[in-house]
């Protein structure tokens, strides 16, 4: 089993009686919402693996931080040096974070999905690319100057460690190739066998990138002890929303590629050339430090936020984070498990271990409409759709590609509500619930009441369709 596996099933009888401890404070846990059926509710936020609130420790540090930005790197004055200072700490805090090995680099993006193209721009020529059809859209679609290979969905973590080896054995032994696999899946939250994926990827001569946009959040990943070549992950779900994203690993192929981005930053040298056929051009040197992927003006406050965030999630503890999710997760499967009318989405089985991301369908309910409900009538906010991963939930519904709106609603004549599923009709989307360090009880709590309510008696309100999305009809 790997690593995240173990973290999920170790937990020790001490660490689960820490479940009930307080969640960490987050921006936004006061906010209220109006109902359509009047009043108004706090805000439960259920849409943590789309993007996750700021941690209240990391909206401290950047409103500490604020009044001294300054330009990174290439300014002499005070506010531009404490700047470039805080920017490579940040990178020395975040490679901690991950457990690097002392000759990684670790390159600063916009997000998991800007992490993932710059590795697809940095392949070597005719490298070999092998990814589940799983994979959220970020690790599924980047590849498209390589020879990729879509593996099958597995039902096991142990079909997808044997599925990959069946492709590596076929591949051609001496040239490069590249494994992509997430951490855990943005759809059911179920842990993939990261470990035991990369041991098979090194055995047939492939490296390993891991999506751990997921993960990340929620488990501590140690690249030395999963073994992977690299590591992507988003700020936005890792409580730092401010726009910057990391891939961390292996530098060789970082540096022997053409920079990302041409531009300042990336360049050591720019010179004119003055002499020959040439003459009028310019030659340039580029950075083999990470720089010569970060060109432009970095996000400097959103590093620095990544960075915080991976210090708060470290001094909480990562024991006591996943002790309190496990509470969590019990709280909304049990609540789940007790509507007939609801099935819940898994690869790998209500057994396997899993981050707090939970998807299913409610029979007779269109999953905008039910989650329309939620948020009009009870504050609650979740997800619907197909999730930036449709060859996988459709997979776990057993429907085929439709016409669809926003993030795979179904289209819908005006006015009128999206096609339900019922009597043995494959649903054309899910509802995706999901939630972390900062969610309170209440929260989920609230969630499986609502659940049941509408599932028993139905919305109180009228819903119609807008651009694609159920929406109340006021």
């Amino acid at each position: 089993m790997s690593a995240a596996l173990n973290a999920a099933a170790a937990i020790t009888a001490t660490a689960a009686a820490e479940a009930c401890a307080e969640p960490l404070p987050v921006l936004g846990r006061d906010v209220t919402v109006p109902l359509v059926t009047g009043g108004e509710v706090t805000y439960a936020a259920l849409d943590y693996a789309a993007s996750a609130p700021a941690l209240q420790r990391v909206w401290d540090d950047v409103a500490a931080y604020a009044p001294y930005y300054g330009s990174v790197h290439r300014g002499a004055g005070y506010l531009s040096q404490l700047s470039t200072d805080l920017f490579e700490q940040s990178r020395v805090t975040v490679a901690e974070f991950l457990d690097c090995r002392p000759c990684d680099q670790v390159v600063f993006t916009r997000s998991t999905t800007d992490s993932l193209n710059l590795l697809a721009a940095v392949l070597p020529a005719d490298c070999q690319v092998f990814v589940f059809e799983t994979e959220h859209h970020a690790a599924l679609l980047p590849w498209t100057n390589a020879q990729v290979t879509y593996l099958n969905a597995p039902r096991t973590p142990d079909e997808a460690v044997a599925t990959l080896e069946r492709a590596l054995a076929g591949r051609d032994p001496y040239g490069p190739a590249l494994v992509c696999v997430t951490g855990a899946s943005n759809v059911t939250g179920e842990l993939w066998p990261v470990k035991e994926l990369a041991a098979a990827a090194h055995a047939h001569g492939a490296r390993i990138v891991l999506d751990a946009a997921q993960l990340a959040p929620h488990h501590p990943v140690s690249v030395q002890e999963l073994d992977v070549d690299w590591v992507a992950f988003s700020g936005h779900k890792l409580y730092a929303p401010f726009g910057s994203g990391v891939l961390a690993g292996r530098a060789d192929w970082l540096q022997q590629a053409e920079p990302y981005l041409a531009g300042g930053g990336a360049s050591r040298k720019v010179t004119r050339r003055v002499n020959g056929a040439d003459a009028g051009g310019v030659d340039v040197e580029w950075h083999t430090t990470p720089a010569r992927h970060e060109a432009g003006s970095p996000n400097v406050i959103g590093v620095y936020s990544i960075a915080s965030a991976c210090k708060a999630l470290t001094e909480a503890g990562f024991d006591s984070l996943v002790a309190r999710e496990r509470h969590l997760i019990a709280k909304v499967r049990d609540g789940l498990a007790e509507v007939p009318a609801v099935r819940v989405l898994s690869l790998f089985g209500d057994d396997a271990p899993r981050v707090g991301v939970i998807s299913f369908v409610v029979d007779g309910w269109n999953s905008s409409h039910f989650a329309a409900a939620l948020s009009a009538e009870h504050g609650i906010g979740v997800r619907d759709g197909l999730f930036c991963a449709h060859p996988l939930v459709r997979t776990l519904l057993g429907s085929e590609p439709h016409a669809q709106g926003e993030c795979g609603a179904p289209e819908a004549a005006p006015g009128e509500l999206p096609q339900t599923s019922s009597g043995g009709t494959p649903a054309l989307n899910a509802i995706r619930v999901s939630f972390g360090a900062g969610t309170p009880d209440e929260h989920v709590e609230r969630f499986v009441r609502a659940v049941k309510e509408l599932v028993a008696d139905g919305a109180k309100w009228q819903y119609r369709t807008e651009e694609g999305r159920c929406v109340p009809a006021v």
